[in-house]
């Protein structure tokens, strides 16, 4: 029985009341939100068993406007780069900096074992592209429809969390397509659109939706219906081709909640700043409020190297007008594959997204981190302003590199002009004067930094004297 299934049936899950304890909602209200739809539980039930030996099993969440929006952070090899330890090394980084889910996309190196390898290591949903491994060493035109299935049952049976399937992708779709500045920018929509044109077929996913319903429910795999028509630039965004995609996927929302599979909408991934509010709200109406999962959007396309900023701006403002699922992206988008570092700045980048997006909309106790580190700000306590910063090796780092010791001022103003500690000494002022956020006495020297910290600051060059390894003797 699928999560959408029970939900419907008023069965509360083992993994409705987790959602509900991370959440800090009532198990009845993730219910409510699962049986309409509005919210999906990514856990294929091999993933929630396990893989034996002490390893890794999934601690499942949820996605839906009604709880914190959620980010992913893609990984994998390519034909011509990375492998299956440096695969590990980023899901790893990825959950440590806040990833909620991780999706594999490797095109290259054996893809099963890659793949059984970071399930059994993993304990957030993972999701797959599966078309990738279909077309793994073989001609596209090629495929045949029970090439496609096989891929989908056995990725099925490994214990995926949740499928990007491209069923959305109509043979008359691609005419509206041929005009666009950047084409089709998806892999999957590309690789589908090529057999469609050779075959003068319609979409095989499409056709095989309901065989792949029955697929996805025997293992509650989720459905994240994938946009392969997304615009790749500002020219092509919220085009006929795109309107077009989201409709037939509208349709297969329905036909996937029918079948009892959870499923997911797919969304842009370039969309100028002001036809946002626009995107997520045509989404809402055509999909029956189904969760949106959208790669940022990026808001201009000026900035590669940048692109975690670019994109990051559109997921906060996508996120405020309805997305409740935000896709990473790094400083290495349209450039190459990311690595260990690229993976923490993307996710980093994303995280702020969607805490902004969730403080905005109100969500229960959202903002209560940051009320807390503004009375320590107030207060000057830096040892408490580190501990409740969301990298706390970061902020340490950068406050030493110019003034290693705990002080009621910082290095930007110094102490006759710093307004915090001016207005803390105003009378009848409550700014600083919180009693549980003072510090202990200013003046003395700060804490060694850490290993993680020295390597901020190397790395900077800008190591300061005081923490600068000793000259070896002449």
């Amino acid at each position: 029985m699928t999560q959408l299934q029970a939900a419907r049936k008023g069965i509360i899950t083992a993994q409705m009341r987790r959602v509900a304890e991370r959440e800090r909602v009532s198990p009845e209200s993730i219910l409510e939100q699962v049986a309409k739809g509005y919210m999906v539980i990514p856990a294929n039930v091999r993933h929630l068993a396990g893989f034996g030996d002490g390893k890794a099993c999934l601690d499942p969440i949820g996605i839906g406007r009604a709880v914190t929006t959620k980010i992913n952070a893609n990984i994998g090899m390519s034909p011509v780069a990375s492998d299956e330890k440096m695969e590990l090394e980023k899901l790893r980084w990825a959950v440590r900096w806040g990833a909620d889910t991780v999706m594999d996309l490797s095109t290259g190196g054996d893809l099963d074992r890659t793949r059984e390898f970071l399930l059994s290591n993993c304990t957030v949903p993972l999701g797959t592209v599966p078309i990738y491994q279909t077309v793994q060493g073989r001609n596209v035109e090629d495929l045949t429809y029970k090439d496609f299935l096989a891929t989908i049952e056995k990725q099925a049976r490994q214990g995926v969390d949740y499928f990007t399937i491209h069923a959305g992708v109509l043979k008359e779709h691609l005419p509206l397509a041929a005009k666009r500045t950047a084409g089709i920018v998806s892999k999957g929509g590309s690789l589908l659109a090529k057999w469609m044109l050779h075959h003068n077929r319609q979409n095989p996913l499409y056709e095989m939706f309901d065989e792949i319903s029955g697929l996805l429910r025997e293992y509650d795999v989720c459905y994240s219906l994938g946009d392969g028509l997304r615009p790749g630039c500002l020219a092509d965004a919220t085009d006929p081709a795109q309107i077009a995609e989201l409709r037939t996927i509208g349709e297969l929302v329905q036909r996937a909640r029918e079948a009892g599979v959870q499923a997911i909408v797919e969304g842009p991934g370039h969309v100028p700043f002001d036809q946002i509010a626009k995107n997520m709200q045509m989404q809402k109406e055509i999909c029956d409020g189904a969760p949106f999962y959208v790669l940022g959007p990026v808001v201009t396309d000026i900035f590669p190297g940048y692109d975690h900023i670019t994109s990051a701006i559109g997921a906060t403002a996508a996120a405020y007008w309805g997305a409740c699922f935000l896709c990473y992206v790094t400083p290495k988008e349209h450039l190459g594959l990311p690595n260990k570092d690229d993976v923490k700045q993307g996710v980093i980048a994303y995280k702020i997204a969607a805490h902004a997006a969730d403080v905005a909309l109100g969500l229960p106790g959202a903002r209560d981190r940051d009320d807390e580190i503004a009375r320590a700000r107030a207060a000057l306590n830096w040892e408490k302003h580190f501990e409740l910063a969301f990298d706390p090796a970061t902020a340490r780092a950068l406050h030493d590199e110019d003034l290693a010791e705990e002080s009621d001022y910082c290095a930007m103003c110094g102490r006759q002009w710093c307004a915090e500690r001016i207005s803390k000494e105003l009378p009848g002022f409550a700014a600083g004067k919180d009693p549980n956020y003072q510090p202990e006495r200013p003046g003395r020297p700060g804490h060694s930094l850490t290993a993680e910290e020295l390597e901020i600051l190397a790395r900077r060059g800008t190591l300061p004297a005081c923490h600068r390894p000793a000259k070896p003797p002449a």
